[in-house]
């Protein structure tokens, strides 16, 4: 055994080994953590997120082609339709078409068809989103060159889609516009703001008048079909469809025929006439001019001529029935009412009227500039004498003729469905004239105002709800549109008025057109009228061109029909311009109503004629 020696690596580590056996172990290790994970990974988009996974994967496999609703028809209240619905073909496109490599020759080729800008095309569709699954309208309104144009090349055009829609068409647009309003498709701003409601891109929503006020009534319910579509976009099958569903009818207590004769009237003047039920504040005619056409805002896009019509000078868009002016001498209803209610003056009152008055320092004229003599408050109506009226302003004072002035509802927006059309008016008195002009209220602010002058500011209806106080017995009522609402309980306030002041307020306003100012309406063609016309001083770009009023109601002892005729600086006095536009319109409406009973004189025929 001496000669065995041990080994140098006796009690070493074989590393290599170790090395080769750890290698399996730890790909194992590796693998089992990979595959973890990747399960963990699907758990998670499974179970966590499959659900909108799936929704996104459906929304590329369904597509939902909308169907807008038809609004509701209007008529008026013997049941002529003043606004339905036509059915013009528009342009839709899938939101993905410009996302595709076709798009390079799709929204050329279009824009060209359409006379419509590519960019413009491109904005609408963006707006609407690259995943949204419906379709997108870019044009309406084609016409069959456009038409024709699409079929041609639809080769070219595969993500374009043609339907018919529903679109909305007034019969009646000119004379109607101010009333019925017009429908717009929504703006980006409008859009936002009533996204929540329900509106959509390239819906469309009531922008003014009936329109407007009863957008939730006319509007409906959107419908549309589910279709599924293959990789290509290409619809498949219908999955399901929901009916559109068709907005509400309204019927108005407007009456066309009437409307007609009003806008008729006004002859081209710029201007307002309202026509309403004393009894029940029902509007009957509400015109404005200039006017425009209502339709033309139910194309896709305004043509420059288009655009120009509706943005005159003369702003056609304006209502000037809900505007407010200056109401002149109509106005010296309320003065009579102060004056006789306030206890400063009885029914038997007799004023010395002048030529003209100084108060406070300034001379105040009579329209004549000679005064009528001795005059009671029935004939000072009569003649309209600025002098007698200046005196009863100035004696019941500045407070009680404001107070009046409000409690006949002016300086407040009278209720009627068009409220954000509607102007105040304005009511001046010690606050307003200290803001805005930083000077006290003086006698001499009475004195314009009880003549209805100075910054007292009154909208036509307004005027027209004013002469609606004396006409059912000392009412005020509160105007509207609605039919419905017309047999109902409506809305009416009572001023509380002594029995000889509405009988004065009567007798005055019936003399008036009997032997005063506003003889043009004393005609065998309609029944007894009462009235009162005013002229308020007005000047237009630096020339002085006044303002004509006129309101009326008839008969006077039983009124079923009162007008307010209002001409924008038309230069002349509210007997000579205003009140016969009244009797044009209680003519028309009267001989219709009571055929034979209001006629024409015959003119007598000439022995020529006779012959002929």
């Amino acid at each position: 055994m001496a000669g065995l020696h041990p080994s140098p690596l006796a009690g070493k580590k074989n590393t290599r080994t170790v090395g080769r056996n750890f290698q399996p172990v730890f790909l194992i290790m590796f693998t089992l953590l990979m595959l973890g994970g990747i399960a963990a990974r699907l758990a998670y988009l499974q179970i966590v997120e499959g659900s909108s996974h799936r929704q996104r994967a459906e929304s590329n496999r369904i597509r939902v082609i909308a169907k807008q609703p038809e609004r509701g028809n209007i008529f008026d209240r013997n049941g002529k339709l003043l606004a339905s619905t036509r059915y013009p073909r528009s342009v839709y496109l899938w939101p993905m078409a410009h996302t595709k490599p076709s798009w390079p020759i799709i929204g050329p080729r279009l824009a060209a068809i359409l006379d419509v800008p590519q960019a413009e095309i491109e904005k609408k569709l963006d707006e609407a989103g690259v995943n949204s699954s419906s379709l997108i309208r870019i044009a309406r309104d084609l016409n069959e060159a456009q038409i024709t144009a699409i079929k041609e090349y639809a080769n070219e055009l595969p993500e374009v889609e043609i339907h018919t829609e529903a679109v909305r068409y007034y019969p009646h647009g000119r004379e109607l516009a101010h009333v019925l309003g017009y429908t717009r498709e929504l703006t980006a701003e409008q859009l936002k703001e009533k996204k929540s409601a329900g509106y959509r891109l390239g819906d469309v929503i009531g922008q003014m008048g009936v329109e407007k006020a009863y957008e939730k009534v006319l509007r409906g319910e959107w419908g549309g079909q589910q279709v599924e579509v293959d990789g290509a976009g290409r619809p498949l099958r219908v999955l399901g469809e929901k009916q559109a569903k068709a907005g509400n009818d309204l019927h108005l207590t407007l009456d066309l025929n009437m409307q007609k004769a009003a806008e008729k009237a006004l002859n081209g003047k710029n201007g307002a006439i309202v026509a309403l039920n004393p009894k029940n504040g029902a509007v009957l005619a509400l015109v404005s001019h200039p006017t425009f056409d209502p339709n033309i805002f139910s194309k896709q896009k305004l043509s420059q001529k288009d655009w120009e019509s509706v943005q005159g000078a003369d702003h056609p868009l304006v209502n000037r029935a809900l505007s407010a002016f200056p109401p002149a001498s109509t106005f010296k209803i309320v003065t009579t009412t102060a004056g006789l209610e306030s206890g400063k003056f009885s029914p038997n009152t007799v004023l010395q009227t002048y030529g003209s008055l100084n108060i406070g320092g300034t001379r105040f004229g009579e329209w004549n500039h000679a005064g009528f003599g001795p005059l009671g408050f029935v004939g000072a109506m009569q003649w309209s004498s600025d002098t007698f009226f200046y005196q009863i302003g100035k004696g019941v004072g500045g407070p009680t003729l404001i107070e009046w002035t409000r409690k006949y509802g002016f300086g407040q927006k009278t209720g009627f469905e068009f409220a954000s059309e509607e102007a105040k008016g304005l009511v001046p008195d010690e606050n307003w004239k200290q803001k805005a002009w930083k000077i006290p209220w003086t006698v001499g602010d009475t004195i314009n105002m009880s003549i209805g002058q100075g910054a007292l500011q009154t909208t036509p209806l307004q005027v027209a709800i004013m002469f609606a106080v004396p006409a059912n017995g000392g009412y005020r009522v509160q105007p509207h549109l609605l039919k419905d609402n017309e047999n109902a309980q409506t809305w009416r306030e009572t001023l509380n008025l002594k029995p000889s002041t509405t009988k004065i307020l009567r007798d005055g306003l019936r003399k008036v057109v009997a032997e005063g100012t506003g003889k043009v309406l004393n005609k065998p063609t309609i029944p007894p009228v009462a009235g009162k016309s005013g002229t308020a001083e007005a000047w237009n770009r630096g020339v002085k061109q006044n303002h004509a009023w006129f309101g009326a109601y008839a008969p006077a002892d039983n009124p079923e029909v009162l007008i307010v005729a209002f001409a924008e600086h038309s230069g002349g006095g509210g007997g000579s311009v205003a009140a016969p536009m009244i009797l044009q319109i209680m003519e028309d409406y009267f001989q219709q109503k009571y055929p034979g009973k209001y006629q024409k004189p015959q003119v007598p025929q000439s022995d020529n004629n006779r012959r002929n």
